[in-house]
C-alpha cells in the first residue's frame, strides 16, 4: 500500500476505534487505546500486511508520543497534591528503581547494560495512556485523581531521568551536568511563566481564540518545540522536554488568561487526542514484532513473566506507600494504573536492540507485556474504582482534603 494509503488507513482506524469503544462500552468499559493498538496490530505486517512504513507516518507517531507526554505534564497539577503524597510517590519510585535494577541484573545473567535496560523498563508508568482513561471515567476530578497523577508523573518522569543517567553512553558526571543545565533552563521557564502577564497578553488570547490567529494555541506549540529542542540539544530524551513543556504551559495559561485556559487546552487536546496520539498508538500496534514473539517459545513465556514483574516491581511499593486512608480497591486501582507501561518501554527496548543488548524476541516480549498491561490493567482499575466516585462525592469536601 502507498504511503498516503497507509495514512488513510490509520486515520480510518482512528475514527473506528471510538465507535467500537462506545459500542462495547454500553456493556463493559474498555479503554479506547485497546482498540487503537489491536487494530494497528491487525493491519500490521505480521497479520494483514496492509500498512507500509514511511517517514511521514513515523514522524507523526513520534510527535504523537511527545504530545501524549506533554498533555500528561499539563494535567500534573502539583498544587493539588499534598506534600506527603508527593514524598510517598518519590519513595515508591526509588524503591521500584532499586528492585527493578536488581531483577534486571539477575534476568540479564549479570550483564550490566541489559540489566539496566530491563530494570529501567520495569519502573515506568504510562501516565499519558492512563490520563485519557481517568478523564473519561471522571476520576481525574475526584480526590483519587491528584494522587494517581503524582505517582504516575514520578513513574513517567523518573525513568526518563534514569535513562539520561544510565543509558546515554556518557559518564554519570557528564549526564548529571547536562540534567542540571536542563533543570536550570526549566526553572527559568517556570519563573517566567509565574510572572504576571501584561494586560495585552490576555486580551490577545481572548481576541484570537475563535479566529484564524489562534495565538494561545500557537504559543503552546512554540513552548513544546522549544523544550523538545532544548532536551535534544543537550543530548537528553525529548520526552523530558515534552513533560517539562506541559508543566510550563499550565502555568503560562493559568497566569495569563485563567478564563480562557480550559478552552485553549480543549483545542490542544483536540489536536493531540483527535489526531496525533491515536497515530502513535496505531503505529505502535503496526510496528509490534508479532512474528518474533510467536516464533520462540521462550519469548512468549516471558510475556506473563514481565507482566507479573510490572505488578511486583512497580505496583508493590505503590500499594505500601499509598495514602493511609485509601481503601483496598483504591490501592488496587492505584497499583493497576501505576503498573501500566508502554511508550517508554517501546523507547527503552528500541535503544536496547540498537545497542545489541537485547534480542528482538526479548524486546518484543517486553513490549508485548507492556501492551497487555495497557489492554488489561486500566480495565481492571476501572472495575476497582466502580462506585468510588459516589462515595467520594458523598463525603464533605473538607474531609476529602484531609484524608488525601
Amino acid at each position: 500500500m502507498s504511503y498516503s494509503g497507509t495514512l488513510i488507513l490509520i486515520m480510518s482506524i482512528a475514527v473506528l476505534a471510538p465507535l467500537l469503544a462506545y459500542g462495547v462500552g454500553r456493556w463493559m468499559p474498555v479503554p479506547l487505546v485497546i482498540f487503537e493498538i489491536l487494530l494497528g496490530v491487525l493491519i500490521g505486517p505480521d497479520v494483514l500486511d496492509w500498512a507500509e512504513s514511511s517517514p511521514l507516518v513515523d514522524g507523526l507517531s513520534e510527535l504523537g508520543l511527545a504530545m501524549l507526554i506533554f498533555l500528561a505534564g499539563y494535567e500534573t497539577d502539583f498544587g493539588r497534591v499534598r506534600r506527603n503524597t508527593l514524598r510517598r510517590s518519590l519513595w515508591a519510585w526509588l524503591i521500584t528503581l532499586g528492585a527493578g535494577l536488581a531483577i534486571g541484573w539477575l534476568l540479564a545473567g549479570g550483564g550490566f547494560s541489559k540489566g539496566v535496560y530491563i530494570g529501567t523498563a520495569l519502573t515506568t508508568t504510562t501516565l499519558g495512556t492512563v490520563l485519557p482513561v481517568l478523564r473519561d471515567s471522571g476520576d481525574l476530578g475526584t480526590p483519587f485523581g491528584p494522587v494517581m497523577l503524582a505517582f504516575g508523573a514520578v513513574g513517567e518522569f523518573g525513568p526518563i531521568i534514569a535513562m539520561a543517567l544510565l543509558l546515554s553512553g556518557r559518564n554519570p558526571g557528564q549526564s548529571t551536568v547536562l540534567l542540571v543545565v536542563f533543570a536550570a533552563l526549566t526553572a527559568g521557564a517556570v519563573f517566567w511563566a509565574l510572572r504576571p502577564r501584561p494586560p495585552w497578553f490576555s486580551r490577545l488570547i481572548a481576541a484570537t481564540l475563535h479566529t484564524s490567529g489562534q495565538f494561545a494555541v500557537r504559543l503552546v506549540f512554540l513552548m513544546l518545540a522549544l523544550m523538545l529542542g532544548a532536551a535534544q540539544a543537550l543530548g537528553l530524551d525529548v520526552l523530558l522536554g515534552a513533560f517539562a513543556a506541559g508543566l510550563i504551559t499550565r502555568l503560562v495559561l493559568a497566569g495569563a488568561a485563567p478564563e480562557s485556559s480550559r478552552e485553549v487546552l480543549g483545542k490542544v487536546e483536540g489536536v493531540g487526542f483527535g489526531f496525533l496520539v491515536p497515530v502513535f498508538f496505531i503505529v505502535t500496534g503496526i510496528e509490534f514484532d508479532l512474528d518474533s514473539l510467536l516464533d520462540g517459545g521462550r519469548e512468549l513465556l516471558l510475556v506473563p513473566g514481565f507482566l507479573a514483574l510490572f505488578l511486583l516491581v512497580r505496583g508493590a511499593p505503590m500499594w505500601l506507600l499509598a495514602p493511609r486512608d485509601f481503601v483496598r480497591r483504591d490501592r488496587a486501582a492505584l497499583v493497576l494504573y501505576g503498573s501500566t507501561a508502554l511508550p517508554l518501554v517501546v523507547a527503552i527496548t528500541a535503544l536496547a536492540v540498537d545497542a545489541r543488548a537485547m534480542t528482538t524476541g526479548e524486546a518484543a516480549a517486553l513490549v508485548g507485556a507492556g501492551m497487555v498491561s495497557v489492554l488489561v490493567f486500566p480495565l481492571l482499575a476501572l472495575r476497582c474504582r466502580a462506585g468510588a466516585e459516589m462515595r467520594e462525592r458523598a463525603a464533605l469536601p473538607s474531609e476529602g482534603e484531609e484524608s488525601w
